[in-house]
């Protein structure tokens, strides 16, 4: 979302939720709106810690539980990894993680849709959903 009608969107469904906008909870739609990569609820807590300490991770764990079941945000358990977060755009990626740094690297292939449909109709299937995530390390030039 990145932008104002983002954040305002988060805070219509927490009122809807019955939750109040308080400082704290600005605090962590603002770090989620402005968060480029996949941020965990430690990292979010962290970020909001550094400017408000009257923050609880028990506040961030429910703000994002909120904004998970509305469809807004997603959660992704990488394996081996805390949950991370990233916001649903509604365009469909999948996942490459680095099992050296845990960077989240997203990317989208044609070649790849097409051919789980391909594999899905030969099976008698057809997809409703799925999530690709790929575990790798990067490959060093020379080595």
């Amino acid at each position: 979302m990145n932008d104002e009608a983002g954040i305002a969107k988060y805070e219509e469904i927490l009122r809807a939720a019955g939750f109040r906008i308080t400082r704290q909870r600005q605090l962590i739609l603002n770090i989620l709106n402005d968060s480029a990569g996949h941020p965990d609820a430690t990292e979010i807590f962290e970020r909001a810690n550094r400017i408000d300490r009257r923050i609880s991770l028990a506040t961030v764990y429910r703000t994002m539980k909120v904004l998970e079941e509305s469809g807004t945000i997603q959660r992704h358990a990488f394996e081996g990894g805390p949950a991370r977060f990233e916001q649903n755009d509604g365009e469909h990626h999948d996942h490459l993680i680095d099992l050296d740094t845990g960077e989240v690297i997203e990317f989208a292939s044609e070649r790849i849709e097409a051919l789980q449909e391909e594999i899905a109709a030969k099976l008698g299937y057809r997809i409703e959903h799925h999530r690709l995530e790929l575990y790798g390390r990067k490959v060093r030039k020379g080595g």
